[in-house]
């Protein structure tokens, strides 16, 4: 693990870098929703519409670039995990919040992998909002493992091993189907406790 601070990519207060940021997010965005996470970052930049050293001076590593098109999607899933805490089902509430984690996790392909380091290796930008995301899941899971509904061995790091690798299978998925949404339905399966398990 690293010592120094990852650099973290913020919006300028400047009207011309506020647009050029904002410019190079939506292309990245779209680049590594089509092309996966090695998109080319001059052909980010290219269409964006600045030269590739405006795209290094907003974002000095495609880590920070990616960092940055995938915040809006963790704090989504922190921010669902608060409001799913307080309903009155555990199992559903983790259950949605897995449903909706792994369509994040496997926004573009590459994703899992770089947000599977992130959560961590403290010295990449991912890693304060991935080690957020792990605690608001693990806290669904401990409050549906409180109620007897999930095997209570199963660990947090178990759980998002299981995410991951059900958004790899979404992510390598043939364009006309998702299998993911079986593959989590036959996790869940598989984590619910058996009163009969001996």
């Amino acid at each position: 693990m690293s010592d120094a601070q990852p650099y973290i990519a913020r919006r300028p207060k400047r009207a011309d870098g506020a647009r050029n940021y904002d410019a190079i997010l939506s292309a990245a965005r779209k680049a590594f929703e089509t092309q996966g996470a090695d998109a080319s970052l001059e052909d980010i930049a290219g269409q964006a519409g600045v030269a590739i050293g405006t795209l290094y001076r907003h974002f000095p590593t495609r880590a920070s670039l990616v960092e940055a098109a995938t915040r809006e999607g963790l704090a989504e899933l922190i921010s669902r995990a608060e409001v799913l805490a307080g309903t009155e089902d555990a199992l559903a509430a983790l259950s949605e919040w897995m449903r909706l984690a792994v369509r994040h996790f496997s926004t573009f392909r590459g994703l899992v992998g770089i947000l599977t380091r992130s959560m961590y290796d403290e010295g990449t930008p991912s890693h304060a909002a991935c080690s957020a995301m792990h605690s608001s899941g693990a806290h669904l899971l401990r409050a549906a493992q409180d109620t007897g509904q999930v095997r209570g061995d199963l660990t947090a790091d178990e759980l998002f091993d299981l995410l991951s690798g059900a958004a790899w299978v979404r992510e390598n998925a043939p364009a006309d189907r998702d299998g993911s949404t079986r593959f989590v339905q036959m996790v869940l399966e598989g984590v619910m406790a058996r009163p009969d398990a001996g």
